[in-house]
């Protein structure tokens, strides 16, 4: 199927390379294929087109739909303190002024500080054990915020679900981007974004069900939720642990001849992985000596503010336009609902056009313009829920194209790994921001401070990603002007990942 040739083809077709290491060292196109419609991908793996398009499909059915489940919960366990508080939760546990805004910060810090040291161990461990581990126990630390007794309690269950949860968000796209090309991800990587927002519906929905399990067995309806969402993500995780996909180099579920052939599709778009080298501290430290990193962080960091701003005080803002804590729960379905769908066609148009720059830009002016409706109209309340599609369905959009854009411009196992964990843990950053953005006091104001600290880091995303890409066009055409022959080894090449003078940025 891939890389073989029959007897009567072998006379009038080049001899492939036993060895794949010898395939990948003779990277040249022949128009002299065996197969009418076969290609070799300029890397002597022959594969027809629709063998190639199986393949993938056979990709996307074993990697996608399963991390975007395990994203979805984890997201679920995350943001669904903010239903639990429609139900009672600060009133039960006494939580006064900026009690609770403090429980959902402490989430954040040890989730920021272990993104880096989590994307190492996924590599180490191999993702389908630290993911399947780490959903197992954010799932019981779940179960377990439900059963608090007081503020402390809150707290320290809040911490460890950070903790437990550090290395879904970046493992997830890390591993994503090590099986796709980079004209292809972004639909995946959307996809699986989008599974935040079928959370934050799916989240509305259990709810509104679960809330009226109130008194049942004498726990009030918000420690039903906690604990039912608890009981879910745990038992996901042990079944989870068996299909979680692990990186091409190890993937089981493909035959030598498949795995070869996405290895070397990869290398082509990606450059070596060095994926047989550990990540070392001076790794670390290399990634960091590109100002370009830095940039990508403050593109998604700016966006993660709106997003979690959003997320954590959505249904605290639904409640002001007058409706009951089930109308809230349900009135907060479809702004996500319509988020996931605007983020698909989004997706769909930049793969299309393999570009991101422009589908950065596009749902970054829709959030401003909902947010600048919220700041101006209070007392129009269809217009100020219309407003909140208009947030979600620009903010929930521009990010996973901004993850995509920086992580799969990111050649190599070391850069990326690195990269893409400092980027969404430098970015949460904007979590601590988020929760203390809607402060009870400000609800009588119609959460003009909130909305207006939302705007102020959507415009700081923006103007990042616009020097982000005049850096990558300032790069690419500078590398087209160098010669080609710098006496730079292949060894080189693959250490220097994306810094390569051969490597070239998908604007």
């Amino acid at each position: 199927m891939f890389g073989r040739e029959t007897s009567k083809e072998k006379s009038s077709s080049p001899v492939l390379s036993s060895s794949p290491e010898q395939q990948y060292a003779n990277n040249y196109y022949d128009p002299d294929l065996p197969h009418p419609n076969a290609e070799y991908d300029d890397l002597h793996v022959q594969c027809p087109p629709h063998v190639q398009r199986r393949l993938v499909t056979k990709i996307d059915i074993r990697v996608i739909p399963v991390l975007s489940i395990l994203y979805l919960l984890a997201f679920l366990d995350r943001t669904n303190i903010a239903n639990a508080s429609v139900f009672g939760l600060q009133k039960e546990l006494g939580l006064k002024t900026t009690q609770y805004n403090t429980a959902l910060t402490i989430f954040f810090v040890p989730y920021i500080v272990f993104e880096i040291p989590s994307n190492i161990l996924l590599k180490k461990l191999k993702p389908h054990v630290w993911l399947s581990t780490c959903m197992f126990l954010f799932g019981l630390v779940t179960i377990c915020q439900g059963l608090v007794q007081n503020y402390s309690g809150l707290l320290a269950t809040r911490f460890f679900l950070g903790l437990a949860e550090t290395g879904m968000f970046p493992g997830s796209f890390y591993l994503i981007g090590m099986w796709y090309k980079r004209s292809e991800a972004q639909r995946r990587y959307s996809f699986f974004f989008g599974s935040t927002s079928l959370a934050g519906a799916f989240g509305g929905l259990l709810a509104s069900a679960i809330g009226k399990m109130s008194n049942m067995r004498g726990y009030a309806g918000w420690r039903w939720i906690f604990i039912l969402e608890g009981v879910l993500t745990t038992v996901v995780a042990i079944l989870f642990f068996f299909v979680i996909p692990d990186f091409p180099e190890n993937a089981k579920w493909l035959t030598d001849e498949e795995r070869s052939y996405v290895k070397a599709r990869l290398r082509k778009d990606q450059g070596r992985s060095a994926a047989e080298r550990a990540i070392g501290i001076r790794d670390v430290v290399n990634v960091f000596k590109d100002y370009k990193i830095f940039v990508g962080g403050f593109m998604y960091f700016g966006l993660v503010v709106p997003a979690y701003g959003y997320a954590f005080f959505a249904p605290g803002i639904i409640q002001t336009y007058g409706y009951s804590r089930i109308g809230t729960q349900l009135h907060s379905v479809p702004p996500w609902a319509a988020s996931f769908t605007f983020a698909m066609i989004i997706a769909y148009f930049s793969d299309k056009f393999k570009h991101r720059f422009a589908f950065t830009l596009i749902p970054i002016c829709l959030a401003i313009a909902g947010f600048g409706i919220l700041i101006t109209v209070h007392d129009n309340h269809h217009l100020e829920y219309a407003a909140l599609f208009f947030v979600t369905m620009g903010t929930y959009s521009a990010m996973p194209v901004i993850v995509c854009w920086f992580t799969m411009n990111l050649g190599g196992h070391h850069r990326r790994a690195v990269g893409t964990a400092w980027q969404i843990g430098f970015g949460n950053i904007g979590g601590i921001i988020a929760t203390y953005a809607f402060l009870p006091s400000d609800k009588p104001k119609f959460y003009e401070t909130g909305y207006s600290i939302c705007i102020s880091f959507i415009c700081l995303s923006a103007a990042s990603c616009v020097v982000y890409a005049v850096s990558i066009l300032w790069q690419n055409r500078w590398r087209e002007k160098q010669p080609t022959d710098l006496g730079i080894t292949e060894f080189e090449k693959t250490e220097k990942g994306d810094l390569s003078p051969d490597y070239r940025y998908l604007f």
